[in-house]
């Protein structure tokens, strides 16, 4: 394929998946559950950070934590009790347990009540166009409070080679703002443009056919290759292409 056909055949499949039908079977139903830009930000982090395995399973267990935060996570997270955090002890994804869940509701206090909220810290140190170091500095801060080192495998941090897959489709979540009604578009502070690929096993493996990516691991250097070919296709709003890619690749069998 040339270089427009690639651009063609792409954004057909954008249109295609990029629509609410999508959510259903997507994580992403988590943060639209609510309306309340805070709960938004909130259920959507806590979704997106065990956003991995079985897609059935992260959907169940990211309702499950809602429903023990009352369906309120904002107002949870401002104003729980140790009593409340209790209600925490047998919650697990996978490697992801009760000490992570404990530990991600205190920081994510901390970046509310002295950081001015995820929208703020996320929206700093965007460099070249890259939220790369602002996720690596957004790690630094969620894990200024008292923590266990085991808890902070649960954040990627690019900046030591990883694709940060999790932290990248949120951050798509949250930013996009096409008026589709899968992305909510309500963080300002943070263009579209400087957005990296969710890389993950599926949209790795399409990239790779589609020639869009040469690396065989998927790590930062393969992000940024991929990176590098989705803004030659649309420099604006080049992740948009993680639907056509994941679409290929989960629905498609391509």
């Amino acid at each position: 394929m040339t270089q427009t056909e690639l651009k063609e055949f792409l954004d057909e499949k954008v249109v295609l998946y990029n629509n609410p039908d999508f959510i259903t079977s997507d994580p992403i139903q988590i943060p639209h559950l609510y309306s309340l830009k805070e709960d938004i930000e909130i259920s959507g982090f806590l979704a997106a950070t065990i956003a991995w395995g079985n897609r059935k399973m992260i959907i169940n267990n990211a309702k499950k934590l809602m429903d023990i935060m009352g369906n309120s996570p904002y107002d949870f997270v401002m104003s729980h009790s140790e009593n409340d955090l209790e209600k925490l002890e047998n919650f697990v994804h996978r490697t992801f347990n009760s000490i992570d869940a404990v530990t991600f509701i205190k920081s994510l206090q901390n970046i509310y009540k002295n950081h001015n909220g995820l929208e703020n810290v996320l929206s700093k140190n965007i460099k070249n166009n890259s939220t790369q170091k602002s996720i690596s500095e957004f790690k630094k801060v969620f894990f200024e409070i008292p923590h266990q080192q085991r808890t902070t495998k649960h954040i990627s941090d690019p900046l030591n080679n990883s694709a940060a897959k999790r932290i990248n489709m949120y951050l798509r979540w949250m930013v996009r703002n096409d008026k589709k009604g899968v992305d909510f578009g309500i963080w300002k502070s943070i263009p579209t443009s400087s957005l990296s690929c969710p890389l993950d096993v599926h949209s790795g493996n399409m990239a790779r056919k589609l020639g869009l990516l040469s690396r065989k691991q998927n790590d930062a250097k393969a992000l940024l290759e991929l990176d590098t070919n989705l803004r030659l296709l649309d420099s604006n709003d080049p992740v948009k292409y993680d639907f056509a890619l994941f679409g290929l690749g989960v629905f498609e069998k391509f």
